[in-house]
């Protein structure tokens, strides 16, 4: 009887050109779909709640997927362990209502980034963080943060090439926590335009180190300009944390 599956997935993007599959390079979902075809014995093709790209990381991405293998979903994580990479990891899977997608029925994402304060570079880090080589003000980050809850158009963060239809999102968490010389960004909402976090993040890290006020943040949200905005912070801070159905 074929089944639908819901499964929870980690993964370190590092070494991996993105989550979609890859012309050239190799995505996670390649990795992923041939792990299962391999474990489940049938083609698999998988959906992804995410489309991460190059050197994002993923703690809390979900995929679905339609089977007819008779291996209880509680088995996959034990089966995929000697067949996937050790960058990539099944934590949890389980039967999902037929029609079940993982993109089109998430209801909100929330994502992390991390910037971490090194006056000399710290090799450890440089994969999963964004080193920054100035201490920044977490009150004013703050404060500028809090311009993004609610409904806008949100076009000053949206990069070209974006297939999204609307560029209105709505937003209800955004802020900043310093524990030490990491600074952790969280930011929750029903939607993001293609590299919209990062680019909310290069802009508040201005704020941040003084190059920008409170004032001049909201100036480029209300502009709905990508070239009033700051550079893009860099992948390798930005994690997906959690999706919700």
């Amino acid at each position: 009887m074929r089944r639908t599956i819901k499964a929870l997935v980690a993964y370190d993007g590092t070494s991996y050109q993105g989550f979609q599959r890859q012309k050239n390079g190799v995505g996670v979902q390649q990795v992923l779909e041939r792990a299962l075809t391999r474990v489940l014995g049938e083609p698999i093709l998988i959906k992804a709640a995410g489309r991460t790209d190059a050197g994002v990381h993923g703690l809390g991405q979900v995929i679905s997927f339609s089977t007819e293998s008779p291996i209880p979903p509680e088995n996959y994580r034990r089966a995929l362990e000697p067949v996937l990479p050790p960058d990539i990891v099944i934590r949890t899977a389980e039967v999902a209502p037929e029609n079940f997608h993982a993109r089109y029925d998430a209801i909100e994402k929330t994502y992390q980034y991390k910037v971490l304060y090194a006056p000399l570079p710290d090799p450890c880090q440089r994969n999963y963080t964004w080193e920054i080589r100035e201490p920044l003000e977490v009150e004013a980050m703050n404060q500028a943060a809090q311009l993004l809850l609610g409904t806008h158009d949100f076009s000053s963060f949206k990069n070209q090439g974006s297939q999204d239809r609307s560029p209105v999102r709505t937003l209800k968490e955004a802020h900043w926590v310093q524990d030490g010389d990491l600074y952790v960004f969280t930011i929750t909402g029903d939607g993001f335009l293609y590299r919209m976090v990062r680019n909310i993040v290069g802009c508040l890290v201005r704020v941040g180190t003084g190059k920008w006020t409170v004032e001049d943040f909201a100036a480029v949200l209300a502009a709905k300009d990508r070239k009033q905005a700051g550079m893009a912070a860099p992948a390798q801070g930005l994690y997906l944390m959690h999706v919700k159905y």
